[in-house]
């Protein structure tokens, strides 16, 4: 960093402008991509979903809320572990405050995991978060969303991923999948998206890619090392 170029205000305005040019070649770019996003094909969600809730079974059509949009986060908890993956952690932090304004977009957001509604509202409590949160234990919902290995899938050691088959013995990962409602109550699956396609969902890596040193995770044991609960920093 001490190395860095430094120059005088007016060829740092230009370099400013030269760069400002890209900044809007990228945002006319993103914008078409999200045209192209809503324009793809739907397929008909076929399965009558039953979750577990905090006021008892929740059909997916209810998790609409009165809405006709909906957004499901794909929280990596796994039925065996005690408290929920770091990283999908990190990520449900920015959602509590978008909640309300999703609500005036006639959209509404939940989280779903494997875990019992027991582990999953003691974790939401501990966190402090107040968006919805349901169990899928019961049903096929994670496997079919390909966010948790099934019993084929965990004797194999590879999945299917990201709309690819994967080698890993992590059973559980992260997602976003999108539903719309019609007024007739057909349920259809719009999009889903995995991996780094969630890096538009966390504002705080937003955030820290304006900075200098940008993400700074080159020299980390793994990425996202640095990571923890908002709860275990010492600070």
């Amino acid at each position: 960093m001490e190395k860095h170029r430094v120059v005088s205000h007016a060829d740092w305005i230009a370099a400013r402008k030269d760069f400002l040019a890209k900044e809007k070649e990228f945002t006319r770019m993103r914008d078409e991509l999200s045209r192209q996003r809503r324009e793809m094909p739907w397929e008909r969600v076929e399965k009558n979903y039953v979750f577990d809730g905090p006021e008892g079974k929740v059909s997916l059509a209810d998790l609409f809320a009165g809405k006709s949009q909906l957004i499901v986060y794909h929280f990596m908890f796994d039925p065996g572990w005690d408290a929920g993956c770091k990283n999908c952690s990190f990520w449900a932090d920015n959602y509590n405050p978008a909640v309300i304004y999703l609500n005036h977009r006639d959209a509404n957001l939940v989280a779903i995991s494997r875990a019992p509604l027991a582990k999953l509202e003691a974790y939401r409590k501990r966190m402090g978060w107040s968006f919805k949160w349901v169990s899928s234990g019961g049903n096929d919902f994670n496997y079919d969303y390909h966010v948790s290995a099934n019993a084929d899938e965990v004797a194999k050691g590879e999945v299917n991923y990201n709309y690819r088959s994967l080698k890993t013995s992590n059973h559980e990962r992260p997602g976003v999948s999108i539903f719309y409602k019609d007024a007739d109550g057909n349920i259809f699956h719009t999009y889903s998206t995995y991996e780094r396609g969630l890096d538009m969902l966390n504002g705080t890596y937003h955030l820290i890619d304006l900075l200098p040193k940008g993400r700074d995770e080159a020299g980390l044991q793994f990425t996202m090392s640095w990571v923890h609960r908002h709860d275990e920093y010492e600070s």
